[in-house]
């Protein structure tokens, strides 16, 4: 199968619902898009309130998804929400943590780091049982031997054994205060269903992560949360101009044939159409960092800009912040990749008000 580039584009695009028509449904978006990643950050909203408002439109309102999770329909696992009756294919994979045999160094330092700290894992669970939801900070640091690193989680022992005990599938989150997690125990949190096996769910977790992205590579660079990779389910294509194969969503290759309908969106910085860089700069020809770690000096687009879909390409970045005190949505930029003809400025300047609409706010430029 061979793909041109928009070709692979407008597959990426309609598999992520960024075409027309609109979704309706808040929980169906969740289950196409299959994990929306925690982040709140909120120079402009929250990412995964973004992430759905970029579908749905006015239709969404701030504080829907967390009903959702509230009702249990969608849970929390290391950083993603994803619908409830996925953890079924999470379950096998938490048994056998911290993996399967062989284990590499980082594994094998992990589990001898908890089973050292087994004492603390047991207290925990224990409060837990008795006083949830708590929140690291309220939960006891018994750990004989500290977790180090080299970076912010040193020392951090009740948070970093929370992290491998959500891993194991022994707590999760049950809500959150302000941006602490809270956590109960994952028998009280997650449904009731059986583990599928290994194997099966590592290929129907791919296959549902390629109708997710509609067109990724079989391998990419290993991350340690939701994966950019979909190993051989789909169909092998190439695409012109770009090395190597792609392997592509069947559901969306039968749809090449008819019409593309794109629509102009203002996308989170962490939303999958962009999130994986690597494959963002392959198919969209986009240059594009969040810049938020980055010194305020050496930012080109803005702390939490955000990228500017339209149709089939991205055309620009929106620097913009939410000042609710103020009631404004300050528009420091919009940077434009290449001019803006008048009509697409007229659409980018609609969804920024459409923006500002859906957070209470006036523009403010």
């Amino acid at each position: 199968m061979r793909l041109s580039r928009q070709d692979a584009r407008r597959i990426a695009v309609g598999a992520q619902l960024l075409d027309e028509p609109r979704p309706t449904d808040l929980l169906d978006v969740v289950r196409r898009l299959s994990a929306v990643q925690v982040d709140l950050t909120a120079a402009v909203a929250p990412s995964a309130d973004l992430v759905c408002w970029s579908r749905l439109g006015r239709s969404y309102r701030i504080g829907d998804l967390d009903d959702l999770f509230q009702e249990r329909r969608v849970v929390e696992l290391r950083g993603f929400l994803r619908p409830a009756e996925d953890i079924a294919l999470h379950r096998a994979e938490m048994e056998a943590w911290p993996g399967p045999e062989p284990l590499v160094d980082w594994q094998m330092d992990v589990a001898d780091w908890v089973s050292a700290n087994d004492e603390c894992r047991l207290d925990i669970l224990d409060q837990l049982e008795s006083e949830a939801p708590l929140s690291a900070r309220q939960l006891p640091d018994s750990c004989v031997v500290p977790w180090r690193s080299t970076g912010w989680t040193n020392n951090k022992n009740t948070q970093r054994m929370l992290d491998f005990m959500e891993s194991r599938g022994e707590v999760a989150v049950a809500s959150r205060a302000g941006r602490e997690r809270q956590w109960d125990l994952a028998s009280r949190i997650y449904p009731d269903t059986r583990a599928v096996p290994a194997a099966e769910a590592e290929v129907e977790r791919a296959r549902r992560r390629l109708a997710a992205l509609g067109i990724a590579r079989a391998k990419a660079v290993e991350t340690q949360a939701e994966p950019h990779d979909v190993g051989s389910v789909g169909v092998v294509a190439v695409v012109e101009g770009l090395r190597g194969q792609w392997q592509v969503d069947p559901e969306q290759l039968s749809q090449l044939g008819e019409p593309f309908r794109g629509r102009t969106v203002l996308l989170s910085p962490l939303d999958r159409l962009v999130f994986d860089r690597k494959r963002m700069t392959e198919l969209f020809e986009f240059d594009y960092q969040l810049e938020m770690y980055k010194p305020a000096a050496k930012r080109r687009w803005g702390y939490w800009a955000l990228p500017i879909l339209h149709g089939d390409r991205l055309v620009g970045k929106l620097d913009a912040t939410a000042d609710l005190d103020g009631g404004v949505l300050r528009v420091d930029a919009v940077h434009e990749d290449e001019p803006f003809p008048a009509a697409l400025r007229k659409a980018v300047d609609r969804e920024i008000s459409e923006l500002a609409s859906w957070l209470g706010l006036t523009v403010a430029r």
